[in-house]
């Protein structure tokens, strides 16, 4: 009956309502009072209808006579559906239910119920929790915004263990005679050049230090979104510049340069950018950028060309920010490379050149959170697992500058 769905609304308005607490806006509060009202209004309504029709019924049975009853009922035909009507089922994990069920699991261990785990990616009470995809949304969104490499990567989301071909061979264009037709051309692939996702699973502890017995539904969500994401972008970003390949995706500077795209630096001097630019082909520099670390920028900023000109400009943007640039190229600064020294060792790539959309980012952002307890520490350790791999797809345009002995 509208009733009783009535008084359940209201019930989770008041659930609502006492979870917030400070923490909702006027605009949400204004809403609810509105809809509180509306609903009062409606069941106010409903009551006045059924206390009429009570009365009415009683008038008729203290009347004489019988009521005579005229209209027979037909049998319900069911209503026919709507043409080509679409219908989604409710993912599980977005309900409020389900969202406060993991909130619970997080801060305080308590398992989520059967029923609210149906649906979800695991149902085996020692995987952990699933978490809601309305964070997994904005906790993408956020790395996004975030890091520095990670929003230039191509990201994919492909199977793990699907072999995907790069083509070893382009076809070329030929002139032809009017009438006349040109050589069929097939493009072949190598075993070699197949590229092949695993299965990398990276960990990131996630702290829950604040007042779990007072924390508000919304607060938890934002302080779990910025854990993940300062963990997570950290992780990918480290493995996507230096990952060994073993255990962890291979990292650009782990690749070997194709031939003539070392450039050997003894001592930071102009020439080394020279020599970089001209190894760097073409076809490739639209789009590739410098990535050294902010001390190693630092090093050739202070350098000048034959007229005394420094060869690096630092310009401010619109919204103040510095935006630095060698030779007329971006330079990404960045923690994730050794930085420039003289006491560097031999063989250390400290900067390279690298188009990053021919870096590949396989993710499974079906992110899982499990608990556990160190029986070494009596520490309770909460912790979020994805899955993510890459490789690098074209290392054409990667030309590295690497430490030698003086």
């Amino acid at each position: 009956m509208r009733i009783k769905e009535i008084e359940k609304r209201l019930a989770e308005i008041r659930a609502e309502i006492e979870t917030g607490g400070d923490t909702m806006t006027e605009e949400r509060i204004a809403a609810l009072d509105k809809e509180v009202t509306d609903l009062q209004e409606e069941r106010k309504k409903i009551v006045a209808a059924q206390e009429k029709r009570g009365q009415l019924l009683q008038s008729i049975a203290a009347g004489s006579g019988e009521v005579q009853r005229t209209f027979t009922p037909a049998s319900p035909t069911p209503a026919a559906a709507p043409a080509n009507e679409q219908r989604q089922a409710e993912d599980r994990t977005n309900t409020m239910e389900y969202r406060r069920a993991f909130m619970g699991y997080v801060m305080r261990g308590t398992p989520i119920p059967m029923e609210l785990r149906t649906d979800a990616v695991t149902t085996t009470t020692d995987a952990g929790a699933v978490i809601p995809n309305v964070l997994l949304d904005k906790i993408i969104e956020k790395m996004e915004n975030v890091g520095m490499i990670l929003p230039l990567v191509t990201k994919t989301a492909y199977k793990g263990g699907v072999s995907i071909p790069t083509s070893s061979a382009k076809p070329t264009a030929t002139w032809v005679n009017e009438g006349a037709t040109s050589d069929k051309q097939k493009k072949t692939v190598a075993k070699d050049a197949m590229i092949t996702f695993a299965y990398y699973k990276l960990r990131c502890a996630v702290a829950v230090t604040l007042e779990m017995d007072t924390m508000a539904l919304s607060a938890f969500e934002a302080m779990l979104i910025a854990n993940i994401t300062e963990a997570m972008v950290k992780a990918l970003e480290q493995a996507i510049i230096s990952g060994t390949g073993s255990g962890q995706p291979k990292g650009i500077i782990t690749e070997t340069p194709a031939s003539g795209q070392t450039v050997e630096v003894s001592a930071v001097a102009y020439e080394d950018l020279i020599k970089a630019e001209a190894a760097l082909p073409q076809k490739y520099e639209a789009n590739a950028v410098w990535c050294m670390s902010k001390k190693s920028f630092m090093a050739y900023i202070g350098l000048t060309d034959a007229n005394g000109q420094p060869i690096a400009r630092v310009n401010y943007g619109i919204a103040g920010r510095p935006e630095r640039f060698l030779l007329g190229r971006p330079v990404i600064c960045n923690d994730y490379l050794s930085s420039y020294a003289t006491t560097l060792a031999a063989n250390t790539v400290f900067g390279f050149l690298f188009d990053f959309s021919d870096y590949m980012l396989n993710t499974n952002f079906a992110m899982t959170i499990k608990k556990y307890e160190d029986n070494d520490t009596d520490d309770k350790i909460t912790k979020a697992i994805m899955l993510a791999d890459g490789k690098v797809l074209d290392k054409n345009s990667l030309v590295v500058l690497k430490k030698v002995a003086a």
